[in-house]
Parts: structure tokens; sequence; C-alpha cells
């Protein structure tokens, strides 16, 4: 789910908004990081919508990636199908 309260590509900056605000949207980034970390730590499978809302895009951007590629710090590869659901598993890189 994308965040449009954040500052876009229009020209905005996260410099133009308040300390307050960029600390909060870093603690958000601290926690979804280590989200990823325990999803790929425990070996989780994760569906497309759950990886998508973990990345803040829409689902159809997670799909329409391909099999394998890199989200920051990890190997996203699509592992198998259950019904109509796609399975993800995380791989952290370094």
């Amino acid at each position: 789910m994308e965040n449009t309260d954040l500052p876009s590509s229009s020209g905005e900056s996260t410099e133009d908004l308040p300390r307050e605000v960029r600390v909060a949207e870093l603690r958000n980034v601290i926690t979804t990081l280590q989200m990823a970390d325990q999803i790929a730590e425990s070996g989780y499978l994760i569906t497309s919508s759950e990886l998508a809302d973990l990345m803040d895009v829409n689902a159809s951007a997670v799909t329409s990636r391909g099999d394998n590629w890199v989200w920051r710090n990890w190997v996203v590869s699509r592992v198998r199908r259950e019904g109509n659901q796609i399975l993800w598993q995380l791989e952290r890189v370094d």
C-alpha cells in the first residue's frame, strides 16, 4: 500500500518535512527492515499482497518483477503457487 502522505517525485523533498516526521518515517523503515529480516531468518513464505505491504508498493509491482529479484538487503524469490496465491521467500544478502 503506497503512502500518499510522503513526499513524491513531484519535487517535494523529505528535507521539507519537520524533523519529527522524518524521524517517525525512519522508525517505520527500521520496523519494516526488522520484519523482513525476521521473515527471512524464519524461512516464512509470504503472499504477493503481504510482500507488497512490506515493500509499500502495489501488489502488481511485486508480481511484475519476475521470479527472482533484489529488494534492499534481500533476494526475493517466487517459490510456488497455492491456489490463487503466489508465495515468496526472502533471503538476506550482505
